[in-house]
């Protein structure tokens, strides 16, 4: 039996289809929508839209950004010989926040999982492997997480680099096992970028 109407009922399900939104929360955001003023759930629906249209990825590091090279790839004051790759935009902004890092990153947007189907294919592996053609880069900092999946793209990556001639290092320990980057305190993030070694 329906509670609510057509419209009310469409929105809630809109709302659950989003990652991390139960049946309650989904509800309680349809109705915080329908009773906020028409200009701003307006103004909300054309942000949407509009970071729909204009997000991309950036052409060098592959992060999401709204330009064609996003800020910190274009910065002249970013060691740019100093490579961290790292499994999504969000694992970016964590080390960001830390302030302890001042290279460009690598954003793979995934990690190898045969469980999942998830090959090398699958993520921006190619597109590392083309900037590391450049003579600029000494060292790739490898920070994917430190669940499984996380470790055999590390293991991966390394193997590929390696012959390069290029520096290979892991993130230390400090960030947990089974642990996401994007949920790790900033001081833990700080600590496991010093403490990185060689692989």
């Amino acid at each position: 039996m329906d509670y609510y109407s057509k419209e009310i009922n469409q929105l809630i399900e809109q709302f659950s289809r989003l990652p991390g939104i139960g049946a309650k929360s989904a509800q309680r955001l349809a109705f915080y929508i329908v009773s906020e003023p028409k200009e701003q759930v307006k103004q909300f629906a054309d942000t949407l839209v509009s970071a729909r249209e204009h997000v991309r990825y950036c052409k060098c590091c592959q992060t999401l950004t709204d330009r064609e090279i996003c800020p910190i790839c274009s910065s002249k004051n970013r060691d740019h010989s100093t490579i961290m790759v790292v499994e999504s935009t969000r694992d970016l902004a964590a080390y960001e926040k830390t302030g302890k890092y001042n290279g460009v990153y690598h954003v793979l947007h995934g990690a190898i999982s045969p469980m999942l189907g998830i090959g090398p294919n699958d993520i921006r592996i190619k597109e590392l492997l083309v900037r590391l053609e450049s003579d600029e880069v000494k060292e790739v900092i490898l920070a994917t997480n430190s669940s499984l999946e996380g470790e055999a793209t590390a293991m991966y990556l390394s193997k590929l680099i390696r012959p390069a001639g290029i520096k290979v290092t892991r993130i230390a320990s400090g960030v947990p096992v089974g642990g996401d980057l994007e949920y790790t305190d900033e001081v833990t993030l700080a600590r496991a970028l010093e403490g990185r070694t060689q692989l």
